[in-house]
């Protein structure tokens, strides 16, 4: 290949690109955007109360009525000696929401059975509320049928609440606080942008080989340079467009979000539930988030956030990031080139494509499980086979990794990439003047067998 070939093809992609109108636009649009949603998100979370519901109690056992008291978003009626079905008849008439029935309380078991009847679902924080005050009611009496004087208060008092620290030793014997909460956190973040990274600029990649090839401009480019040299001319073009757009996004997100925040107030924006908030914005289970969250709860919260952030060795994660970025990038821009060279519209690509899509949902998946076991045998393996180790090994990096793991993953990747590259080429140089014909996997592999 001639790399000056190369770095034309690469210049023409880039220059192209970032001179269209489009690209301009969007680079200007989607920070605006983002920063809206964001904003918009943070104060609809912290800020958004649920319409007041009134709910009927029908209490039989007569301990759980105590219990239920007024809540902002809540409000409690005793319906008295009306029957329950005539009030579930008429909720509305009467202005209920719904009404709670509890029945008579069974002194054997010490408990109680509770239903509520509405006209629609209620949301999960009515039904939570109502929950854990019918076992606090349960719970209160079974702590009296003992009759032991002072019984509640003792169980009060052996109530633990006990802090863990945790601290890790470096090599010089130097402790550092390593609060896991942290590290999870950090961990999900990075396995989802390397994701969302791939497969963006890995489609986009296909996209414009398919352009190129169903207008036909191909067939010129081709006549000038090798086909092969335009493959990767291609991808690396791209790729340079992508970053630099990229880049763009987050300094105008980030002056953007910092501009809005500072006129909106940013005692707004950060007076709620953390994990509420990044819950909400997808991708990430609340579950998880609340278990990497729960560790960060004390009133040394930032204290113990800032030293664990200042004890990352951020230099190494940023820079075997780019690694895995930029080999990860290529192995799965290489496969979808050759796919984008078999096709000419993208409505063809589903069956081609599903190959690609498999191993990046699969490493996903392992990055999201990574945070809560590093060291598991799925996240090892995840982290080593090269086409899930540039999502998985970059979320295992802040639970830090020996080193010999991280050559092994990296030597494989690259192996891989120059294993892929060398075979979506041979695929490429045929399938780009392949026309009128839908290609399958055994076109496929017939082309790669081409000399």
């Amino acid at each position: 290949m001639n790399f000056k070939t190369i770095g034309i093809v690469i210049s023409r992609e880039y220059l192209n690109r970032v001179k269209k109108k489009s690209f301009i636009w969007t680079t200007l649009l989607v920070p605006i955007l983002v920063a809206g949603l964001t904003i918009g998100i943070m104060l609809a979370v912290m800020n958004t109360k649920d319409k007041v519901k009134t709910i009927a109690v029908a209490d039989a056992s007569g301990i759980v009525l105590p219990y239920l008291t007024d809540t902002e978003t809540i409000r409690y009626k005793d319906t008295g000696t009306q029957p329950l079905d005539s009030v579930k008849a008429n909720l509305s008439a009467l202005g209920y929401d719904g009404v709670l029935s509890v029945g008579p309380l069974d002194p054997v078991e010490k408990t109680v059975t509770a239903d509520i009847f509405s006209a629609k679902p209620f949301g999960m924080e009515l039904t939570d509320n109502i929950n854990s005050r019918l076992n606090r009611a349960v719970e209160d009496y079974r702590i009296a049928s003992y009759n032991i004087e002072g019984l509640d208060q003792i169980l009060k008092d052996v109530k633990a609440n006990v802090r863990l620290h945790s601290y890790t030793i470096s090599d010089d014997g130097e402790e550092k606080i390593s609060e896991a909460g942290v590290y999870s956190i950090l961990s999900m973040l990075l396995g989802i942008f390397l994701f969302m990274f791939i497969t963006l600029f890995g489609g986009m990649v296909m996209s414009s080989v398919i352009e190129e090839k169903s207008s036909r401009v191909v067939e010129v480019l081709i006549s000038s340079v090798k086909a092969t040299e335009l493959m990767f001319g291609k991808i690396i073009g791209i790729a340079l467009v992508a970053l630099t757009q990229f880049l763009l996004w987050i300094v105008l997100s980030v002056a953007i979000i910092s501009i809005g925040g500072s006129l909106i107030g940013m005692d707004k924006l950060g007076g709620g539930n953390a994990t509420e908030l990044v819950s909400s914005m997808g991708g990430v289970d609340a579950a998880q988030l609340e278990a990497a969250t729960a560790q960060l709860s004390d009133e040394n919260e930032i204290g113990t956030v800032l030293s664990t952030l200042q004890g990352l060795p951020f230099g190494r994660i940023l820079s075997l990031f780019l690694v895995y970025f930029f080999f990860g990038y290529l192995l799965y821009a290489s496969m979808f080139a050759a796919i984008g060279s078999a096709v000419e519209n993208e409505g063809d690509t589903q069956q081609l494509q599903l190959p690609l899509t498999i191993p990046l949902l699969l490493g996903y998946i392992i990055a999201l499980y990574a945070f809560r076991a590093p060291d598991s045998s799925i996240a090892f393996w995840g982290s080593i086979i090269p086409f899930t180790s540039p999502i998985v090994m970059i979320s295992r990096l802040p639970f830090g990794v020996p080193v010999w793991e991280i050559i092994l993953s990296v030597v494989l990747l690259v192996a891989t990439f120059v294993l892929c590259a060398w075979a979506s080429a041979k695929i490429y140089r045929v399938g780009i003047l392949m026309f009128g014909k839908k290609s399958t996997f055994k076109d496929l592999w017939k082309w790669l067998k081409q000399d």
